[in-house]
């Protein structure tokens, strides 16, 4: 019983891994695409001879909020990544799952 328990810790700290993997994945992709955005309204403003406005603003804003929603669904508060991270981050919540006070 034991060890099904510890295999359950084990499941539930992979599945938070690979949620902070999708959280990384998700920073990647903002980044990409709104300096892709930004990239082409700064263009075509410098063809069209207007003057430097942004205008992409409310993208970056909106997206950002979502992103950090994202962020403290997955890492709380704070975080640090180490070398092994996803290793050290699996013992952690297999360490922390095994300390829950209702077992």
């Amino acid at each position: 019983m034991k060890n099904l328990k510890k295999e359950d810790r084990y499941q539930r700290a992979v599945k938070h891994v690979e949620e902070i993997r999708k959280f990384y994945f998700h920073l990647v992709v903002y980044l990409i695409v709104n300096i892709g955005i930004s990239g082409v309204k700064i263009y075509n403003d410098m063809i069209d001879g207007d003057v430097y406005v942004f205008g992409t603003e409310e993208v970056w804003l909106f997206w950002g909020i979502g992103l950090a929603f994202h962020a403290f669904k997955v890492f709380g508060i704070s975080f640090i990544m180490g070398k092994n991270w996803k290793e050290d981050k699996i013992k952690e919540y297999m360490k922390k799952d095994s300390q829950d006070r209702w077992e």
